[in-house]
């Protein structure tokens, strides 16, 4: 330990003329008359130091110590001494600080220090014993410490993606108390008992969460977002969470998987999930990390994807890869009878020549817009030519099928009392497919059919411009 015995008596005088100045706070003073800080200063006189003090700081002997202790008390350690002549002003005779010294080569030490005015001078401090301990290592290792803490807070708290840290103890009892019943078959259990499912979610206690989760949620802090949780977790999140826990009671702590959740105005949330026990904690799951990646944006791209896969662009029906694929189903299952509808525009492509590809798209568009309102599931509607489209109606005899004729050819009739300029007129073919064929065949006479008023509607417009 590293020893001083100093005077400390001209600084008692000082401090008692500046009370009998009128002086009651002694920083404010000192900070508008720097000059008595140095007098303050000054006045602290050396009278001896041990071995360990002049190796502690690199002294050859007292003298060198004494004549360079503008080197050993400087910088950052002048505040703390400021601190310590309050204590002083204050009448402490005794007490403990933690402060900063340097060597004489520079190097810089953390310090605990321990002051005392000696028994029999309380009233000149002539005699004041000093201990220094160097505690160096042991800042230095806090510093540290606070540095990793901060790194790790920074890599959480400005993460791009959605950060939890949960307690899931709660969520261990429940399955340890169902693994104790005798329980082994827990995915059945959770089938029986779907309540159970409900006691586990309510048992996950919030921690923590990042910046990024409050934005993901639309939250204005975590306070807010805790006390709504049940706003994000629930519907279509039940089936998820309980594949987690089937998870868990497996032994696997570390999972990942796609769920939903919601944000707090209503907003349905595709995410990445990656759920992981930390380390430490297996034994209770008191500490974990949930890590939520956004990934609507791909889940909306891959349901477009999906949609122009089965669907026409133009005209948002289903399109002929659809059509194919459900005649086959229909047909494999059986499910007769199955009306058919062949419809045709007519007049299309003098329309495309005469006013251009534009306005025949939206002749094709107004086209889907009658048919997708003629048809209810298990009803589908599919364009599969340019200018063709086709309904399919399972269970529908011909007598369905005819009145479906008439209702599309009455939305027809509306859709052009609302459409001023050209006229959307098809040509219509039915059929009923009753099984013992392919239901192509019933397809091809529908399309006999329609092909039949297609040439009847051309024949009628040349007589009419020959009369």
């Amino acid at each position: 330990m590293s020893l001083w015995l100093e005077d400390f008596s001209a600084l008692a005088q000082l401090f008692r003329r500046l009370r009998a100045e009128g002086v009651s706070e002694l920083r404010p003073h000192l900070q508008r008359h720097p000059e008595d800080l140095r007098v303050c200063t000054e006045g602290l006189r050396v009278l001896c130091v041990n071995r360990m003090t002049l190796s502690l700081f690199g002294a050859r002997d007292q003298a060198h110590l004494v004549a360079n202790l503008g080197a050993v008390f400087r910088d950052d350690m002048l505040d703390h001494h400021v601190q310590d002549l309050e204590r002083l002003w204050r009448g402490e005779l005794s007490y403990e600080s933690q402060t900063v010294n340097y060597t004489l080569d520079g190097r810089r030490l953390d310090v605990r220090l321990s002051v005392r005015v000696l028994p029999g001078h309380e009233a000149d401090w002539s005699r004041v014993l000093l201990s220094l301990e160097d505690i160096t290592a042991r800042v230095q290792a806090q510093r540290e410490l606070q540095a990793s803490e901060r790194y790790a807070n920074g890599l959480f708290e400005h993460s791009p993606v959605s950060l939890w840290v949960e307690d899931f103890s709660g969520v261990k009892r429940l399955l340890d108390e169902v693994r104790e019943q005798g329980i082994t078959d827990f995915r059945t259990f959770t089938d029986v008992h779907p309540d159970f499912v409900e006691r586990c979610m309510a048992q996950i206690r919030v921690l923590r969460v990042n910046r990024q989760t409050l934005r993901l949620f639309r939250s204005p802090d975590q306070a807010t977002l805790v006390a709504r949780l049940s706003d994000v977790f629930r519907d279509e999140m039940r089936r998820p969470f309980t594949e987690q826990l089937i998870e868990l009671w497996n032994g696997q702590i570390f999972q990942q998987r796609e769920t939903v959740n919601y944000t707090l105005d209503g907003e349905l949330l595709h995410v990445h999930l990656q759920f992981s026990v930390l380390p430490g904690h297996e034994h209770d799951w008191s500490l974990v990390q949930v890590s939520l990646t956004d990934i609507s944006a791909r889940k909306k791209a891959e349901a477009y994807l999906e949609f122009l896969g089965k669907h026409d662009a133009l005209t948002k029906l289903r399109n002929r890869s659809f059509f194919s694929d459900e005649i086959n189903r229909l047909e494999r299952r059986g499910l007769a009878p199955l009306g058919i509808l062949l419809l045709d525009v007519n007049g299309l492509k003098r329309f495309n020549d005469e006013t251009g590809h534009a306005a025949g798209d939206a002749l094709l568009r107004r086209a889907g817009e009658v048919l997708a309102k003629a048809v209810e599931a298990p009803m589908t509607a599919s364009r599969i030519g340019g200018d063709e489209f086709v309904l399919l109606m399972p269970g529908a005899d011909e007598a369905a099928v005819e009145a479906m004729q008439a209702q599309v050819e009455e939305l027809l009739e509306l859709n052009n009392q609302f459409h001023a300029g050209a006229l959307l007129e098809m040509s219509v073919g039915r059929a009923v497919w009753r099984g013992g064929e392919r239901i192509e065949a019933a397809v091809h006479r529908a399309d006999t059919m329609m092909y039949e008023h297609k040439k009847a509607f051309y024949a009628a417009r040349t007589h009419d411009r020959r009369a």
